[in-house]
């Protein structure tokens, strides 16, 4: 029943590393496009942070159904990356992949040099890579998960940003993944959740700078989404009843999520900048 704090969605389960992995997930997120592509990214190239597992990967089989060579940048999670590059060629195009840390500036244009090297171009940037951490007091925080959370989830947006800009032309897109938690808060992710909330505030700063060169910078912010995060981050019991008080009454999975990035990415969505999609299981934001 939706809203039912009691209700198990999924079986009770938790990863001791971060990030997560998608190969020890049950059930599997499904990340599958739902429907034939249309050329919407034809002859386009995009990066995906984060491009491993979860919204990542459901971001980069789509945009490769839809016609783009994609670029995946992933932590350390190679198995996952490999299965989400293999997912991608078996679309019929090309992925790239790189490993490293977004919070690295030097790593950031290491990325886009390399795509640029690879492709000729660069015409999409999603910036998706995150962590979290759970802590139910602000003085349980410590200066160094502040710091990595912040260079992980916001700093590696900027860095990624200012690496693509000299690349990117008229037409060409910047998505970032924000989160609900920067409307709403959350008590267990103060960190996590003012780094979301930075994102907005990025997403609509850099969307003014960049308008009069043609450059869309939109955000998209995903409610409970089953990706590896989750596992890796909450105990098993809050794991298996996660989603269940949205009002849709369950978790969304990563293939319902990547159709926003798809729509801000393409051109689709020509008039709009500055704005953020909420898929987020009914629950009403800013309204």
């Amino acid at each position: 029943m939706a809203g039912s704090t009691a209700e198990t969605i999924n079986p009770p389960q938790m990863q001791d590393h971060q990030p997560g992995r998608e190969t020890e997930m049950h059930p599997k997120p499904e990340y599958m496009p739902k429907f034939p592509g249309n050329g919407r990214l034809k002859d386009k190239v995009a990066i995906i942070t984060g491009g491993d597992s979860g919204i990542g990967r459901a971001c980069a089989v789509l945009f490769a159904r839809e016609g783009a060579e994609v670029a995946l940048v992933y932590l350390e999670e190679t198995e996952d990356a490999t299965i989400t590059a293999e997912a991608v060629k078996a679309e019929g195009k090309e992925a790239l992949l790189l490993r490293g840390d977004v919070g690295k500036k030097a790593f950031c244009e290491t990325v886009v040099r390399q795509v640029v090297e690879t492709f000729g171009k660069l015409d999409v940037l999603v910036n998706n890579a995150a962590e979290q951490h759970m802590e139910t007091a602000l003085e349980e925080i410590s200066e160094e998960q502040m710091r990595r959370t912040f260079e992980t989830n916001f700093f590696g947006y900027m860095f990624m940003a200012q690496a693509a800009l000299p690349h990117l032309k008229e037409g060409s897109a910047i998505v970032n993944t924000t989160s609900i938690t920067a409307y709403r808060g959350s008590p267990s992710l103060m960190d996590y959740a003012s780094t979301k909330g930075a994102i907005v505030a990025f997403t609509r700063s850099l969307s003014g700078s960049l308008a009069k060169k043609g450059i869309r910078v939109n955000a998209v912010a995903p409610g409970p989404i089953w990706t590896p995060l989750i596992p890796a981050s909450f105990p098993a019991d809050k794991v298996a009843r996660f989603g269940a008080n949205q009002p849709l009454g369950r978790p969304g999975q990563p293939n319902e999520v990547a159709t926003s990035h798809l729509f801000l990415a393409s051109d689709e969505s020509s008039y709009m900048t500055g704005q953020v999609l909420h898929p987020n299981g009914g629950e009403i934001i800013g309204g």
